[in-house]
């Protein structure tokens, strides 16, 4: 049975206005923000959007394109009108549209939230009030109420911008109504203005669909108008799923595809962009509640979208028309393609981890914790010079030393993976019983079948690596993988403390009481897995607070979660030894006794440096990659470790 026949909603082609749509999966819209230091788009950038069309998306959506110059959402961020940059456009579009998909614009103005990054300027919105950018930053503002000029120059700039669009050659264009930004501050039930732009419901939705005619207008008929908007703003003060349907009823006519999200982007971050923690299709019911109130749009949905069947039934069973995927294009581009191939059980899920947004946020760049090869799109678009084949020996089978035997076998090595347990997957596994943990399974268990069933790779379980092994293998290079181990501090009586992971691991060891050493990624997620389990659980940390590692917005998500359950925390608190009474500390208020039923030690890693460095000259190339050198987290090991095996026999 082919796809078409397995998933024929899904594979179903449609032609909205002019344009020809090849399937129902679309690449929602993501702000790449490595560019020019004029804001241009680079070679790099397009590439990305070019490598989501060769997987197969129907369409691909180019995000964050600012219609004011002059009220962008930070320094990075493009505005869409430059006339300098109708080429590098024009070589976007050409790249997306070659491949067979749709290309398109999200157009948008920040409103409010538009200078936050920009020192001393203005911010405007509907009324006057005080805005903070909430997880992103803790700065507040003063906002002004925009004058009915400026309002009517915006509605100008939306205008020029659709022309824009279709003048350097998309074939559609989104206007982004969702996440708190301009169009939904004016939507919103508490635009109190007393003129014709708010107050009532008609008032507030009057700049919307002025905007809306506008962009008609400028690009004509046929050319497809997508609406993004959220189905629920689901915070204090924001408009909820009833408010939701009737400004989709308000818009119905004007546009062409309603693209469902939810949340805010500043107040509920963890809804718009659903984290680990939130079940699969979290948001598919507010697309499900719009489509059965309006009678011309077609309706899209968005959020914690992974699993094939799941969107056909979406489809199938009329709570949307279309699926629009970010983050599982990021862990693999080729989804669309592995679906239509038969290839399901080769689809790289998204782990929803949020290395990828807090990564963009720190450095402008994109980086996947699952796939190495995104923000590599532009080097891997060209032919490399064909390697060397090498014997390589993989010493480690977790996520950095598995990536490392696959990338390495595909560049036509030969490749002995050595691992000293009985199952492939690394200290990972030890989280295989935690729901929330279930994506990172799924991914381990793709990579352990991938490795297993390569024939260019030698599966060697049960194999603890010294020396003279390594030796006498005879390979080229090793790559050694070899991971970290639980630290543990030199205090008193610390023996009498279980380890995380044998935490996770087995929960039966862990009492009705936990107290947990160490508030880092660890600590927290271990913590919550046991009071979602029953458990009442204190934290101690020597620290301020939470440490977000490099992932500060996954810790925005896990806070969220961590405030629902009965956990207590002990900022500020150092842990000096462990007796039969519990946890002797010195905290804020001096010396003090935490108490519990089981102690538990998340203090993070240690790396096996020593142990790794043993094979320095067990091969004329040794490699070391993954937490052995630094412990980080999967994006890391996976990353290091593909580039490691890219460079062998070149």
């Amino acid at each position: 049975m082919n796809a078409a026949e397995k998933y024929p909603h899904l594979f179903s082609p449609m032609r909205i206005g002019k344009q020809y749509f090849r399937n129902r999966i679309f690449s929602a819209p993501t702000g790449y923000l490595n560019l020019t230091a004029q804001c241009h788009p680079t070679e790099g950038a397009i590439a990305y959007y070019e490598r989501r069309a060769k997987g197969g998306a129907a369409s691909v959506c180019l995000g964050e394109c600012s219609v004011d110059r002059n009220a962008r959402g930070g320094d990075s961020s493009m505005f869409f009108g430059d006339p300098a940059q109708v080429g590098i456009f024009c070589s976007l579009t050409d790249a997306v549209k070659k491949h067979g998909a749709v290309c398109c614009a999200e157009i948008q103005h920040w409103g409010k939230y538009a200078h936050f990054a920009m020192p001393g300027e203005q911010c405007y919105g509907p009324v006057e009030c005080d805005a903070t950018m909430g997880a992103f930053s803790k700065a507040v503002k003063h906002v002004l109420p925009m004058t009915e000029e400026q309002i009517y120059e915006i509605i100008g700039m939306y205008s020029r911008a659709a022309a824009y669009a279709k003048q350097v050659g998309f074939n559609m264009v989104m206007v982004h109504s969702a996440h708190g930004w301009l169009l939904p501050q004016f939507m919103s039930p508490n635009n109190d203005r007393t003129d014709k732009w708010g107050g009532s419901f008609e008032n507030r939705m009057r700049l919307t669909l002025e905007v809306l005619k506008a962009i008609r207008k400028a690009v004509g008929e046929g050319f497809p108008i997508e609406f993004r908007m959220s189905g629920a703003e689901c915070c204090e003060g924001g408009f909820d799923e009833a408010y939701a349907i009737e400004i989709a009823k308000a818009v119905d006519e004007y546009v062409d595809i309603i693209h469902v999200s939810a949340g805010h982007h500043m107040l509920s971050f963890s809804t718009m962009e659903p984290s680990m923690f939130a079940p699969d299709m979290m948001n598919v019911h507010y697309a499900a509640g719009i489509k059965k109130h309006v009678r011309h749009a077609l309706v899209a949905t968005v959020g914690a979208i992974n699993d094939p069947a799941e969107m056909e039934e979406i489809i199938a069973s009329g709570k949307a028309d279309i699926v629009e995927l970010a983050r599982p294009l990021l862990a693999d581009p080729d989804l669309p393609n592995k679906i239509r191939d038969g290839r399901e059980a080769d689809i790289r899920k998204c782990l929803r981890c949020m290395t990828c947004f807090s990564r963009l946020m720190t450095t402008r760049q994109f980086h996947c914790a699952v796939n190495p090869e995104v923000g590599r799109e532009l080097e891997l678009k060209y032919a490399l010079p064909e390697a060397e084949p090498k014997k390589v020996l993989v010493i480690g089978g977790g996520p950095g030393g598995m990536e490392a035997a696959l990338t390495a076998a595909k560049q036509g090595h030969q490749v002995i993976l050595c691992e000293k347990s009985g199952r492939l997957g690394g200290a990972l596994r030890c989280e295989e019983n935690v729901p929330f943990k279930k994506h990172t399974q799924e991914y381990l268990d793709l990579q352990a079948r991938l490795v297993e069933e390569n024939p260019a790779i030698e599966v060697r379980l049960n194999c603890e690596v010294t020396p003279d092994y390594a030796k006498s293998i005879g390979a080229d290079v090793i790559v050694s993988a070899i991971g970290a181990v639980p630290a543990v501090p030199d205090i008193p009586g610390i023996e009498k403390a279980v380890s995380g992971e044998d935490a996770f691991r087995d929960i039966s060891l862990v009492g009705d009481h936990a107290v947990i050493m160490g508030a880092g990624l660890v600590g927290c997620e271990l913590g919550l897995y046991l009071a979602q389990n029953g458990r009442k659980v204190d934290i101690i940390e020597m620290g301020e607070g939470i440490n977000p590692s490099n992932n500060h917005l996954h810790v925005e998500c896990l806070k969220d979660y961590l405030a629902a359950e009965d956990i207590t925390f002990h900022f500020r608190t150092k842990a000096l030894e462990l007796t039969e009474k519990g946890i002797v500390c010195d905290g804020p208020e001096g010396k003090c006794t935490i108490s519990g039923s089981t102690y538990i030690c998340a203090l993070g890693m240690t790396p096996l440096t020593a142990q790794s460095d043993a094979f320095n000259a067990c091969a004329k190339q040794y490699v070391p990659v993954g937490d052995c050198l630094v412990p980080a987290n999967i994006c890391d090991a996976v990353s290091n470790a593909y580039a490691a095996a890219m460079d062998i026999g070149r």
